[in-house]
């Protein structure tokens, strides 16, 4: 299985963002790791390897990037506000520097993202938010609320970060074109999120699966069973 070390300089961020790529052709898959997780995590958990016959076989080429939630979602040194305002500057690094050259190269103009914990929730709230950019959304054990983070707080940049606020107003025709997995079990601590969120969807008519997938708790063997089943279905 082929695997590159990529430093993508953001204009936006002014540094350099740190991934993975596995693979040598196929369709752009964007993973996001987990609370403080790196870039490298899926690799080291094995969750890139149980995706290994996809990859070696050109059908998917994935991409493990880094995130800045030690600035943004978990930096309890600065205004939950300015939380916000920082995951925006990494929003607009993925919607505007790195994803476009991904899906210049799809075929489809467009690119699968997902992520397990709070990957899931980074790959839904980009999918949500720019439906236009994504064919498939695959979120492990995602929740969908992020009102936690920012201690009451409350505005615009709040409100279109938080799925289970700007989903159910969103007049995005996009979003029924996407395919939504979204995978938990009845003993993942996020349960309950992606039921309401099936829930948002279902009221909207948005197609999607709420994979409720036995009893294993919210953890890697969990998601490393799941994640090969959802790139069989790409």
């Amino acid at each position: 299985m082929r695997e590159q070390y990529i430093d993508f300089y953001s204009h936006i961020l002014q540094r350099d963002i740190p991934m993975l790529k596995f693979g040598h052709a196929g369709y752009p898959v964007v993973l996001f790791p987990t609370t403080l997780g790196s870039y490298y995590e899926c690799k080291d958990f094995l969750l890139i390897d149980s995706a290994k016959w996809f990859v070696e076989n050109g059908m998917v080429q994935i991409y493990t990037i880094d995130s800045i939630n030690k600035e943004s979602w978990y930096n309890k040194n600065t205004h939950p506000l300015q939380r916000v305002a920082n995951h925006n500057f990494y929003d607009r690094f993925l919607h505007e520097e790195f994803i476009p050259q991904l899906r210049a190269k799809s075929g489809t103009g467009k690119v699968a993202v997902g992520g397990p914990s709070f990957g899931g929730f980074m790959a839904a709230n980009y999918a949500f938010r720019h439906p236009e950019a994504v064919s498939h959304l695959i979120s492990m054990s995602g929740s969908f609320d992020i009102k936690s983070f920012v201690d009451g707080h409350y505005n615009d940049d709040v409100y279109f970060n938080n799925p289970m606020d700007f989903v159910p107003g969103s007049d995005n025709p996009h979003l029924y074109d996407m395919k939504i997995f979204l995978g938990t079990s009845y003993a993942d601590i996020c349960l309950e999120s992606n039921q309401r969120m099936s829930g948002i969807l279902h009221a909207k008519g948005i197609d999607h699966w709420l994979d409720i997938r036995g009893n294993k708790p919210h953890d890697w063997p969990l998601w490393r069973d799941m994640f090969p089943h959802y790139l069989s279905l790409l």
